[in-house]
């Protein structure tokens, strides 16, 4: 296996930023991709996370045949701001894959790359992807922090349990504009189903037991709705690893045999 903690200008963030990545170059044997890396997936933390979250996953990189890019997406909901070096969204979605394309021979295809985030990079996996569906074929969402209804009735001198309403004016900008808004996944499907365009394959799971649970089976009912192709799964479980590892390990095995909606 290769290990490696990278350091790169970047122009979206305005300064050197780092991420990991894990490829899996000396598959054991037994391997379902057994010497061969096909798809290259990057890896979205949640709130108050990092790029090492991810490292106990590295297994089923082994055992699936991909690699995995680990980027840190701060507190930013991996959304792109007006304010300078705050373009979390095309950090990830443009810049991050042309520089794996470049650098590993990796992710060359919109086939062969995944998102997968958890709670806020559930959030950021969906909303990238959708914004980048020339560059990603795919998206795991588990457990994603889809607050955008919410978010957008906090007026100013207001908050909730996790933040006032500066942090979130400074991720989504305008909080009376944001339904309609580009940082709102619905508007990027709504727009790609107008524009005809090929929108990545969906994969979204949440447990029953997880404060979340209404606003991915809200988001659910609108791809439902919106006649958009996915898979989305609940089982028990709460806002932890424990549900998100049995979840990753469910989806790489989706993601393994090109599944798209079963």
């Amino acid at each position: 296996m290769a290990v490696f903690r990278i350091n790169f200008f970047s122009q979206s963030l305005q300064r050197t930023v780092n991420f990991n990545m894990f490829i899996p170059n000396d598959l054991r044997e037994g391997s379902i991709e057994e010497n061969k890396v096909r798809k290259t997936g990057f890896f979205l933390h949640g709130y108050t996370g990092s790029s090492e979250d991810f490292w106990e996953l590295t297994y089923l990189a082994e055992k699936y045949g991909f690699a995995m890019v680990m980027p840190n997406g701060e507190n930013s909901f991996y959304l792109d701001n007006k304010a300078t070096g705050f373009g979390y969204c095309t950090y990830v979605g443009k810049e991050l894959v042309a520089y794996v394309r470049k650098t590993f021979g990796l992710a060359l295809t919109r086939e062969d790359t995944f998102l997968a985030g958890l709670s806020m990079g559930g959030f950021g996996a969906l909303h990238t992807g959708l914004s980048f569906p020339e560059n990603f074929g795919r998206i795991v969402a588990l457990s994603s922090a889809l607050i955008v209804h919410e978010v957008a009735k906090i007026r100013e001198g207001g908050g909730n349990d996790v933040a006032n309403y500066e942090y979130y004016f400074r991720c989504f900008d305008d909080l009376k504009a944001l339904e309609e808004s580009e940082n709102n996944p619905e508007t990027l499907v709504k727009r790609l189903k107008e524009e005809g365009k090929e929108i990545p394959a969906i994969y979204m799971a949440c447990g029953t037991e997880d404060f979340l649970l209404e606003n991915n089976r809200e988001f659910h009912q609108f791809l439902e709705e919106q006649q958009i192709g996915h898979l989305y799964l609940e089982s028990k479980g709460i806002h932890d690893m424990v549900f998100w590892k049995e979840y990753f390990e469910k989806s790489a095995e989706w993601i393994s045999e090109n599944k798209i909606d079963q």
